[in-house]
This record gives C-alpha cells, sequence and structure tokens, in this order.
C-alpha cells in the first residue's frame, strides 16, 4: 500500500510539474484539460468531491467562478458541482466585479489505471487520484492540498 501511495504521490508530482510548463493566463493557471472518455458518472463523482474538497479551502459560495466552457464530461459536471455549492458561473461573458472572481483551472490525467484529478486557482490547488469504472469513481489516494503564495 506504501508503495501505491508513493507512486501516486510522485505521479502527480510529475503531473503539476509537467502541467506548470502549459500555463496559459495571467493567474499562473494551467489551460483546462480532461479526457473525454471519462465517464459521465465517474466525471459527477470526481467533481462532486473535488468541488466539496475545494469548498472547504475558499469556502463554499462565496465567489463567481470563471471557468472554461467545456463539453467535456468532466467540464459539465465541474460545472453542476460548483453551482450545486453555490458558486455563480462565469465563462466567456465580462463582469464588473472582478474582487470576487476565483479563475479555476482542471487537469485529469489517466495513469496506471487511475484517474489524477487536479484543481487549481490562484490561491490553492487541490489534487488526488480516483479509481475510475463506468458507472463511478472512488477515491485512491488522499487529498493533496497546495496553498500558493
Amino acid at each position: 500500500m506504501r508503495i501505491f501511495l508513493l507512486r501516486a504521490i510522485i505521479a502527480a508530482s510529475l503531473t503539476v510539474a509537467a502541467a506548470g510548463c502549459q500555463s496559459t493566463s495571467a493567474v499562473g493557471l494551467v489551460a483546462s484539460d480532461a479526457p473525454l472518455d471519462v465517464s459521465g458518472p465517474a466525471a459527477s463523482a470526481i467533481a462532486g468531491d473535488m468541488v466539496s474538497r475545494l469548498a472547504e479551502q475558499i469556502g463554499p459560495g462565496t465567489a463567481t467562478v470563471v471557468l472554461k466552457q467545456d463539453a467535456s464530461p468532466f467540464g459539465q459536471a465541474l460545472e453542476a458541482a460548483l453551482k450545486g455549492w453555490g458558486y455563480s458561473i462565469v465563462t466567456d461573458q465580462k463582469t464588473d466585479d472582478k474582487s470576487n472572481l476565483v479563475p479555476i483551472s482542471y487537469v485529469l490525467q489517466p495513469y496506471e489505471n487511475q484517474v489524477l484529478a487536479r484543481l487549481s486557482t490562484s490561491t490553492v490547488e487541490i489534487g488526488r487520484a480516483y479509481v475510475v469504472t463506468a458507472t463511478g469513481a472512488t477515491p485512491a489516494s488522499p487529498l493533496s492540498v497546495m496553498r500558493k503564495g
């Protein structure tokens, strides 16, 4: 079990390091990316878990989330989960209230029969590995939380 967790942590670290090179926004977030082959139920399970953990870090429904519109199952599930936790969502539209905007990006990365998931804001990144099936997903590692400067 320790070797498995160590592998997951190393893989997550490598994913974070590699994705860090793909930064595309002014706040240093990576471009959002999720494979299309993650089933709807699995995407919903991962998004629901990750958003609940994000809410623990930034507070539930306390901000307007800036989210790149995405047709992937995970992108749709993430938007639904954020709304379910009370967050307002803006995609491409402009807003006058820039004080309470939280840009979010995400990455789902397949790795050794698991999916590594990461949500990033300008102040915190959270990540976790999941075992994915056609009917859902279950956490396979502890939650990783990294606060930014």
